[in-house]
Parts: structure tokens; C-alpha cells; sequence
């Protein structure tokens, strides 16, 4: 005798809910980055104007180093000393060889000021280095 009952496997179906649960979490990771990438932006800092200036990619991991026309240095939304900043960056150089990092400077700052971070930038062996201009308007 067969006690065993025919087991009909059910068709599958697509399951929304985990499908809208996984949609919202990459909604959610996308947002808060872009918030973080729009902070170092948002400094205020009044940058130089330049014809052939253009707004190119972020790098991935990229240091943005903000010089304000008093010469303090900002980067991540904290004010920095010379000696932290050349800290960070040895680090950063030390942990992520070729780390790219960006200048941006307030057209009022001192020329001393920008070549000041130039030389903390080389002391810590960065070499990507790339300067922020505005377009003109």
C-alpha cells in the first residue's frame, strides 16, 4: 500500500515584498551618500573663475581639503592645523598610495596659504592633486 500522498510542488511566485524591502535600502544608501558628497561642497567658499574650467567626476575616496580666505583648512567639515592635516594626509598616503586629493581654495585666500597645503601634501607623498575652479557666470 502507498500511505505517501502525491506532493504537487506549488508554482513559485514573485515575491514583491523583499523585492521593495531591498529597493528602499539602496534608495536609502544612495541618498545619504550623495548627502556626504554635497558637504565638502557646501563650505562657504567663493572658489576663482576660470573659461576652460570644468566640473569633473569625483574620484572614489577622494580628500577634498578646503582652504578659506582667514587660511583655515577644513576637510570633512572639521577645521584642521597644519600639523593635524599633514597627520591625515600621512596617513591617508601611507594607507592608500595615490590617493587623489582636491584644492579647493576661496579666491581671496593667500597665495602662501595654497602653496603651504602644496608642500604639507608633499611632505606626506601625495602626487594626485587637482585644483577646484568655478565657471564663470
Amino acid at each position: 500500500m502507498n500511505f505517501r500522498k502525491q506532493l504537487k510542488p506549488e508554482a513559485v511566485g514573485f515575491q514583491l515584498a523583499p523585492m521593495i524591502d531591498v529597493v528602499f535600502l539602496l534608495l536609502c544608501f544612495f541618498i545619504t551618500s550623495q548627502l556626504f558628497a554635497q558637504w565638502e561642497t557646501e563650505i562657504d567658499i567663493t572658489l576663482p573663475t576660470a573659461e576652460t574650467g570644468q566640473t569633473p567626476e569625483r574620484l572614489p575616496g577622494e580628500v577634498i581639503v578646503n582652504i578659506r580666505a582667514d587660511g583655515d583648512i577644513v576637510v570633512n567639515t572639521r577645521t584642521l592645523s597644519h600639523d593635524q592635516l599633514g597627520e591625515m594626509l600621512g596617513r591617508v598616503a601611507e594607507l592608500f598610495p595615490g590617493q587623489p586629493v582636491l584644492i579647493r581654495a576661496d579666491r581671496l585666500t593667500s597665495y602662501e596659504h595654497i602653496i603651504h597645503v602644496l608642500d604639507i601634501c608633499r611632505q606626506a607623498d601625495i602626487w594626485n592633486i587637482s585644483f577646484a575652479t568655478g565657471t564663470p557666470e
